[in-house]
């Protein structure tokens, strides 16, 4: 490095300002520079940069952090994001900046007042040339925006770009910790002593969507991203473990089981060469690899490998069930003219944002953009076919390019375990007023009869930008914000319900006589050589008469239970021989599998408002609830104008006859139900996991602390934090309060989980079964709910599985 004088250098730039016409535009659009120059000239000057306000923003952590997080020194890269972009002068804010202002205003009008800003000495870098160039390349990466001004005069969605590597950094002591990448199954253990005490270990974990080609092949797959991690302590005493949820699981059958394995790969570099890790264990589609020799910089990727091919198998898909993840991405609002992308992953990752660099438009390449995440599904695929994707608006005023209405995916370009995207353009018709609408997604493998489809819902229009560019100062005073015109509301085509037969490809044959003297809710009851449908190979972890065992879920003379793992020898379809006692309609399918909902206990204003916020179509629901009858005649004028409230006031007409028929009539049970018929399963689970979450809390009471400390391992202190809000004059809580902050517990546990909602009721079952005093050995509607959330795809496969014809 040259040997230069930083101190002068910054002296002389004050006198080569005053020199240079270009000076002033030069240091407004580079914080550093007019930072730096201006120190000591102006103190209350409007330019400052993110290091300047907060010198040690990027060796500083967050504090911020919830605290059942397993690491507090977690630190959290969209807040950091946040916090630079919020306060960045006027001058350097991009369309995105803005647009997140008016979210803000929006939604939150009463914070308003603006923090005061603490200008702080700024000689750190003035006399370390290393650091000023780290801390600019650092700022430029954050606030950059590459904005086509062109281009976003037409449609503002493309300027939307902002940083989107998806990564986290966390901090570790002595005690260890756990770090999970935010928005997916993979994280990193480090144990107990992993490093000396008085030393960390700092953690980086980032998924690289695309892994390496070299493990796609006939004898091997891909099933999870490239997992960079970094590690800046190697002075180290104990391994650490990385456990990752891929998106396959080896077949239960025999050969499978001898033929193939899920394992790991690590490599020091991300071209490889990778080598196989011994040191792994793995349960249905979870593996857990134990690290022994560690690097600063590792990477790794999981893959189902075969030692060989053995027909009639043609290729390891032949050996596991493969999920297939797709997301549909789109710009932050939309415009009257957008692209849609439907990416189809190898892995069950999906982040939130995707970078996509190919959008044309008006035969022009246009400049890399951010697209959102919204929506998402997941579904099986035998193996990789040819796949139709098309997408239909659900809303008369937009619609799909007709060359874009369908389109298809190669089954060589499934078979690479790369991204494979397919784009969409939307446009709206006249000159309407614009607002969000839903479209259809169906997915179709064209050499059988197998259609997936699923629900998108478009965000809102992009705020006017009107007066916000020129005048910054303006809208930061602001004090009131006129509330949005109201939006129409899209009309959506749901499914037609079909009563037939279930499709079961698996079976049981019962290898003992399983009679109970005390009958038990949800457990089947069977005789020696008994054949069982079984509704899936998903195993269920519950109680039985004593002990915590394994379950399939089956179905045996009409009637839907768990069997034993242990007491069946499970056999294909064509093995079966008499199937006649374990046949079953979609039809009783769906009025056994919402029993529980008659003993669940559920707030009425949250399921109104759920149900009329989620539900599009009234007419749809009013003909399922048997009130098919109904017309617009029958709303007042108040329920007439929006969709919601019409669904509410079939919701309420529903609520009010089961009250007048008590004896008969369960009003949780029959919505349920008819939700289930309109293929609502999004919106059935978040209800299931709702009222289970309050039911369980009435059901615990006082014993809420124990479940606690088993689910989250709270302390004392943290326990009589919950129930410090409800505790009476004399400073305890009322026993029949209790369930007070036992539900603010389990619904600040479950937020965790995100839209996992089985593993929520699974590891709520767990810990309930694991108690003392177990409330599940005679409150067995828990487990009624995980029958019902693992029939959600036999039962979408059988009662919908053929499109309607138009």
């Amino acid at each position: 490095d040259l040997d230069i004088d930083w101190p002068h250098v910054f002296k002389h730039a004050h006198a080569v300002s005053k020199t240079n016409p270009f000076w002033n535009e030069l240091s407004a659009s580079n914080p550093f520079v007019h930072d730096i120059a201006a120190s000591n000239r102006n103190e209350n000057n409007k330019y400052f940069s993110v290091l300047k306000e907060k010198p040690y923003l990027f060796s500083k952590v967050s504090s911020n952090r919830d605290s059942l997080d397993s690491s507090g020194d977690e630190l959290d890269i969209d807040c950091l994001l946040r916090r630079t972009s919020a306060r960045r002068s006027g001058r350097s804010k991009s369309v995105s900046d803005f647009l997140d202002i008016v979210d803000n205003r929006r939604f939150n009008p009463r914070k308003t007042t603006a923090q005061k800003t603490i200008t702080s000495d700024v000689t750190w870098l003035q006399n370390d040339r290393e650091a000023y160039k780290m801390a600019w390349l650092s700022h430029r990466q954050l606030t950059r925006s590459c904005l086509d001004l062109e281009a976003m005069s037409h449609s503002p969605g493309w300027a939307q770009t902002q940083a989107t590597d998806i990564h986290v950094v966390c901090k570790l002591s002595h005690e260890g910790g756990s770090v999970q990448l935010p928005d997916s199954d993979i994280n990193i253990h480090v144990p107990v002593g992993h490093v000396l005490p008085g030393e960390f270990q700092e953690v980086g974990l980032k998924a690289i969507l695309n892994p390496p080609s070299s493990f796609n092949n006939e004898l091997s797959s891909t099933v999870s991203p490239l997992i960079e991690l970094t590690l800046s302590n190697l002075n180290t005493r104990e391994a650490i473990y990385l456990e990752v949820k891929v998106a396959a699981k080896v077949k239960n059958d025999p050969l499978s089981q001898v033929m193939s394995d899920i394992v790991c790969f690590l490599s020091l570099n991300k071209e490889g060469p990778f080598k196989k890790l011994e040191n792994c264990y793995t349960y249905q589609d979870t593996i857990q690899v134990k690290l022994t020799d560690l690097s600063h910089v590792m990477y790794a990727v999981i893959a189902v490998q075969a030692n060989k091919i053995q027909p009639p198998a043609t290729n390891i898909w032949d050996y596991v069930h493969r999920m297939v993840s797709v997301g549909i991405y789109g710009p932050k609002y939309i415009h009257p003219s957008f692209t849609a992308v439907f990416t189809v992953f190898g892995h069950n990752y999906i982040p939130g944002k995707l970078t996509i660099c190919d959008i044309k438009k008006g035969g022009k390449s246009m400049p890399p953009v951010v697209f959102q995440l919204w929506g998402k599904h997941t579904f099986l695929l035998e193996k990789p076919q040819d796949l139709n994707i098309s997408l239909v608006s659900c809303d008369p005023d937009f619609e799909v390019k007709m060359e874009d209405q369908s389109k298809n995916i190669k089954e060589e370009e499934l078979k690479t375990g790369e991204m494979v995207r397919q784009q969409f353009l939307f446009s709206m018709l006249g000159c309407r007023e614009m607002h969000f609408f839903v479209f259809l997604v169906q997915i179709k493998v064209l050499k059988s009869s197998q259609v997936m489809q699923f629900h998108v819902t478009t965000p809102d229009p992009a705020p006017k930008l009107s007066g916000i560019i020129s005048r910054p100062k303006r809208l930061q005073n602001r004090k009131a914000v006129k509330s949005a015109p109201l939006l129409l509301i899209p009309t959506v085509k749901y499914p037609k319900f079909q009563d037939k037969t279930l499709s079961v490809n698996t079976y049981g044959v019962a290898l003992k006589t399983v009679l109970r003297q005390n009958k038990i809710d949800y457990l089947l009851e069977y005789f020696k050589g008994d054949t069982i449908a079984l509704l899936g190979e998903d195993k269920v972890k519950a109680i039985g008469q004593t002990k915590i065992k394994e379950w399939y879920v089956g179905v045996l003379r009409k009637k839907i239970g768990l069997v034993h793992c242990k007491n069946i020898k499970v056999i294909s379809k064509e093995q079966a021989m008499d199937i006649a006692d374990s046949e079953l309609t979609t039809r009783n399918l769906v009025e056994q599998i919402a029993l529980p909902f008659k003993k669940l206990t559920y707030i009425y204003s949250v399921v109104l408002s759920s149900v009329s916020e989620s539900v599009y179509d009234w007419r749809a629901l009013a003909e399922v609830l048997g009130y098919s009858h109904m017309s617009l005649d029958d709303f007042n004028e108040e329920h007439a104008d929006k969709e919601s409230e019409r669904v509410a006031h079939v919701v309420k007409r529903m609520k009010e006859d089961c009250h007048a028929n008590k004896k008969k009539r369960l009003f949780l049970y029959e919505l349920i139900v008819a939700l289930l018929k309109i293929d609502c399963q999004g919106l059935v689970a978040r209800l299931t996991q709702d009222t289970i979450i309050l039911t369980s809390a009435v059901k615990l009471g006082k014993y809420w602390r124990e479940l606690a400390e088993k689910l989250a391992r709270l302390t004392k202190q943290q326990i009589g934090a919950y129930e410090v809000p409800h505790q009476g004059k004399n400073g305890v809580v009322a026993l029949e309060m209790m369930w007070k902050p036992a539900y603010d517990f389990l619904y600040t546990w479950a937020a965790h989980y995100g839209d996992s909602y089985r593993d929520v009721l699974q590891d709520l079952q767990s810990a309930l079964d694991k108690m003392k005093n177990p409330v599940t050995k005679h409150w067995r509607e828990l487990t009624g709910t995980l029958i019902l959330v693992n029939c959600m795809e036999v039962l979408r496969a059988s009662a919908f599985s053929k499109m309607e014809e138009e």
